[in-house]
């Protein structure tokens, strides 16, 4: 056993070991650093080095995302707009099952460009593309039966346009947000709102976007049983209807309403009071129906169906529903096939 008197005796055996140029290693090492307190390169004279400093506040890369948002161009938005572009393009003819990656994806970039965005030129342009990708999402969800995404969706929407200071796209989440009341059976309350929609827009609207928006009310007004008010506002869409072909809004690029459009949707909406002129409207429909809104087919035969089975002519009801179901199934929509189920039900 070795018996050290002092720690001054041992700092001068170390010194000694230090002018050999020799390393204290092993079990005397051992000893030393726990008597001294001290590591192996204090004890064999190497300098200490210095830990480096560590950055535990974050605002590097917080000021790191901040200029890569300052950087976001108008042509970067248009990029965005582009891709929601094709995403709604995709839904139009795929359905939105298929999709539900993509579009959380697309979202994410867009809502992370819009958090780290500081200035109002960057933030506008950001939020503008995030109301309209943030409503498609919303009714992509309220598709495949993911009710509560879809009205978080909406309300992401909303507040996009309301940072945007876009009426218009303020109006049309609003609206579409109504579809969700309806169909969780708050009719009533889903009337108040999409009225709610046309005060948001006010004055700044298109004159195709007020069409839609009376459209979409005469037919939460006919599933609310409000036959009167139905009908009136199916008349207010007609008239504020651009008269030609054009179905395209260009201020409004998720609008699409024209002549046939309207014309399925007053079939639609006649054919839930019970009115006898909803056949001839639907087959107008669909006579005229763009090929590429392969999942909007499958309500218009739903609606066909609907129209049929009110005037008790139960195999071309029947017939119109098993044409819904193939395209139902073939666009994975949940909310067609859950219609078609409760059509069936009465047949």
């Amino acid at each position: 056993m070795v018996t050290v008197a002092s720690t001054a005796s041992l700092r001068v055996y170390v010194s000694e070991w230090e002018n050999g140029r020799r390393t204290i290693s092993g079990h005397y090492a051992k000893i030393l650093r726990a008597l001294l307190g001290i590591t192996d390169d204090e004890l064999n004279g190497q300098p200490q080095s210095v830990p480096a400093l560590v950055a535990a506040d974050g605002y590097d890369e917080l000021m790191s995302r901040i200029d890569a948002a300052r950087n976001v161009s108008m042509t970067m938005v248009t990029t965005f707009m582009d891709q929601t572009e094709l995403l709604r393009t995709m839904d139009r003819q795929m359905g939105a099952a298929s999709l539900v990656d993509q579009m959380t994806a697309h979202l994410g970039t867009l809502e992370d460009a819009l958090t780290f965005a500081v200035l109002p030129e960057t933030r506008r342009p950001v939020a503008r593309a995030l109301a309209g990708a943030a409503t498609l999402a919303a009714w992509q969800a309220l598709d495949v039966g993911a009710v509560e995404r879809a009205w978080r969706h909406y309300e992401l929407g909303k507040r996009a346009a309301q940072e945007a200071d876009e009426p218009m796209y303020l109006a049309h989440a609003t609206a579409e947000q109504a579809y969700v009341l309806c169909d969780a059976g708050r009719a009533d309350m889903a009337v108040q709102l999409v009225r709610d929609a046309q005060r948001l827009g006010g004055k700044a609207m298109s004159p195709r976007l007020t069409a839609w928006l009376y459209a979409a009310e005469a037919e939460i007004c006919a599933r609310a049983g409000l036959h009167d008010e139905c009908r009136r506002a199916l008349e207010h869409a007609a008239r504020h209807l651009p008269t030609g072909e054009e179905a395209r809004d260009p201020d409004m690029l998720s609008i699409f309403l024209n002549e046939g459009h309207l014309a399925r949707w007053r079939g639609n909406a006649l054919a839930l009071i019970g009115d006898d002129e909803a056949v001839g409207s639907l087959y107008t429909a669909l006579e005229t129906a763009d090929p590429t809104f392969i999942r909007a087919s499958a309500g218009l035969r739903c609606d066909l169906a609907e129209a049929h089975l009110a005037r008790g002519e139960y195999d071309q009801a029947h017939k119109h529903l098993r044409q819904a179901r193939l395209v139902a199934s073939r666009t994975g929509s949940v909310r067609h096939r859950r219609r078609i189920e409760q059509l069936t039900q009465r047949l």
